[in-house]
C-alpha cells in the first residue's frame, strides 16, 4: 500500500496548497491524508461538478473529521469542467481577489486543494497558478508514478518556481517506480516526500497509516 519513507521526519508547514500535475492524479486522497494527519482545516476553493460526491464531502467521509474541519467552497460551479468553463455556463465570473484563506483551525493548520494541474483556466486572463500565488502558501505536488510522469512533474516544478512559490516537496501516487522517483528528485532538484499505493478501502485507519509512513 505505501512506499518509501525519503519524507520522514520533514518539518509541514502549517499552511500547504496541494495541487497536482492533472486532473485524477490524487490530489483528493493526499489532500484528505494532509487534513487527517495534521489535524488541519481543509478547504477546497473550487468545486466544479455537484452531480456526485463532492471533494469536500468526500474527505469529511474518509477522515471522518467533524464540521469544523471543513471550510465552504468560495465558487460552487454546477458542471464537472475546467473552472473557466464551468463558471461560464453558471454566468460567474472567477477572479483571483475574490478568493481569501478562511479562518484556520486554533492550532493555524490549513489543507488547500486546487482544482486540476496548475495552468488550468479560471478566467480570460487567470490560472490556478495565479490563485497558488495569490493565497502565498507552499505546495505539495502530486503526480502519477507511471510513463510521462517526469515531463508533467517536471514542468510543474518549472512554472513554481518560474513564480518563486515555494515547494514542499512531491507525493507520488502509483505503484513504486523508482527510475521516475530518481529522475524526479535528480531533475527537479526536489524532494518526493512518497510514494502511495492504491488503498482499499479508503478510511481513516488507511490515510493515518499513510500519513505516518511518510512522515514520522
Amino acid at each position: 500500500m505505501l512506499g518509501d519513507r525519503s519524507g520522514a521526519n520533514i518539518h509541514l508547514p502549517k499552511g500547504l496548497f496541494v495541487t497536482g500535475t492533472d486532473t485524477g492524479v490524487g490530489k483528493t486522497v493526499v489532500a484528505a491524508m494532509l487534513a487527517l494527519g495534521l489535524r488541519a482545516r481543509y478547504w477546497k476553493p473550487i468545486q466544479s461538478g455537484l452531480d456526485e460526491e463532492t471533494d469536500t464531502q468526500f474527505v469529511k467521509r474518509v477522515t471522518g473529521l467533524s464540521d469544523a474541519y471543513f471550510a465552504e467552497e468560495r465558487f460552487r460551479l454546477t458542471a464537472p469542467l475546467s473552472p473557466h468553463a464551468s463558471a461560464a455556463l453558471d454566468g460567474l465570473d472567477i477572479r483571483v481577489r475574490d478568493f481569501a484563506l478562511p479562518a484556520a483551525l486554533p492550532e493555524g493548520k490549513i489543507v488547500v486543494e486546487g482544482a486540476g494541474g496548475l495552468l488550468v483556466p479560471l478566467n480570460s486572463t487567470q490560472l490556478l497558478i495565479d490563485l497558488i500565488d495569490h493565497l502565498g502558501l507552499p505546495v505539495i505536488l502530486v503526480t502519477r508514478t507511471s510513463l510521462g510522469t517526469i515531463n508533467h512533474t517536471l514542468l510543474s516544478i518549472e512554472q513554481l518556481r518560474q513564480r518563486s512559490i515555494p515547494i514542499v516537496g512531491v507525493i507520488m501516487n502509483g505503484l513504486e517506480n523508482k527510475i521516475n522517483h530518481e529522475a524526479i528528485e535528480h531533475y527537479g532538484k526536489v524532494s518526493v516526500l512518497g510514494v502511495v499505493d492504491r488503498v482499499d478501502p479508503i478510511d481513516s485507519d488507511a490515510l493515518q497509516a499513510m500519513f505516518d509512513k511518510i512522515f514520522s
